[in-house]
């Protein structure tokens, strides 16, 4: 096999599905992958990567908002920024995902900013999976434009099929034939908006009193406890307040009969690419980016998020509304995002810094 280069990603962890399935197109061709998940992994991976290597941003969390407090966070930042810098003198290529606007907790606002804004000087590419990222992220980072590459998020098609269908999937969840299921899945955490979800599904089921509201994930930033005494007991639900394993996801999904994400704030959602892979609509927030980049898919519908419940319940109470949705309406979405397509196109990115000169001694 080739040896193509070396790429150190951080953070990498071996059960991400994002991740792996992004390189998979660039180990088959050679590409050989390292990792670090904290601070300090990255600080000690980076002088040992050769030069013509790649160092891949993804999730800036660990970099700064674990600090113990503004002071560390700022040595934090300072100490990062130096050895990018040094890295890119040895000819290390930087690449940047700009997955979140900003991390949804911010412990030190300052410094994360401090983070994009150099991050926006020293990558040589900066990966978007959504076309109007750059505005959205505008009064944080200004991007250069020539910098910019767009490679969408994969569908998991292939991925976690697990064989079960629809009609096995409900009976396990004892879902009668006139239940409509409406699914969360995903941490239960506040940016995620599911107490407005909640709030929604109890407006609905008094119109609706087959409406089942299903929701799977680990419960964060407020106890187990303190979230089911928010859920009304007149509200019919299905939970399961920990990790839904991998070969469990096709399960939950293909008993819903719609998918909601009602988050307060949101650039990019593997779930909603997890919906489309099962055949399932899905309800987003009307954010001008989400409704530029997704208005043409009819397996899809947006709520208001000045009034988030409201919005939620009403658009709930339409039964019919994806009635006329069809196997190809998914299909168009999900064809063009591959897994394999998606990683073919990072693969070509990897290529591109491997063919382009290798960066000036000075950082840009």
């Amino acid at each position: 096999m080739k040896n193509a280069g070396t790429v150190l990603v951080f953070p990498t962890w071996p059960e991400n599905p994002y991740l792996n399935l992004l390189e998979l197109a660039a180990r088959a061709a050679g590409y050989r992958f390292r990792g670090a998940t904290t601070h300090a992994e990255l600080l000690h991976a980076l002088p040992a990567l050769p030069r013509g290597g790649v160092v891949h941003v993804h999730w800036t969390t660990p970099l700064v908002q674990e600090a113990a407090d503004e002071a560390d966070a700022r040595d934090r930042l300072r100490r990062l920024l130096a050895a990018l810098r040094d890295a890119r003198r040895r000819g290390v290529r930087i690449v940047w995902t700009l997955h979140n606007r900003l991390p949804h907790e911010l412990a030190h606002r300052d410094a994360e900013i401090g983070l994009y804004r150099a991050l926006g000087k020293l990558t040589d590419i900066v990966h978007v999976m959504a076309p109007a990222t750059p505005d959205v992220v505008s009064d944080v980072v200004a991007l250069d434009p020539p910098s910019i590459r767009v490679i969408p998020h994969p569908s998991y098609e292939g991925i976690y099929d697990s064989g079960v269908d629809r009609a096995a999937a409900r009976d396990s969840f004892e879902l009668g034939a006139h239940d409509r299921a409406v699914l969360f899945l995903g941490q239960i955490r506040p940016y995620k908006g599911v107490d407005s979800l909640v709030s929604a599904a109890r407006r609905a089921v008094a119109d609706d009193p087959d409406l089942v509201l299903m929701l799977a994930g680990v419960v964060k930033d407020q106890s187990e406890e303190d979230f089911l005494r928010s859920i009304p007991e007149e509200l019919r639900t299905i939970t399961q307040f920990s990790f839904v394993p991998d070969g469990d996801l096709a399960r939950w999904f293909r008993a819903a009969d719609v998918a909601v994400f009602p988050y307060r704030a949101i650039l990019n959602s593997g779930s909603l690419h997890l919906a489309a892979t099962f055949r399932i609509p899905a309800i987003l927030p009307d954010e001008p980016h989400l409704r530029a980049q997704f208005s043409d898919c009819t397996w899809i519908a947006f709520f208001d998020p000045a009034r988030p419940a409201e919005s939620i319940a009403e658009l709930l109470a339409d039964r019919s509304r994806f009635d006329a949705v069809t196997e190809a309406d998914f299909a168009a979405f999900t064809d063009e995002i591959s897994p394999w397509s998606v990683a073919r196109r990072y693969r070509q990115l990897l290529d591109e810094l491997s063919a382009a000169p290798s960066p000036a001694l000075a950082p840009r």
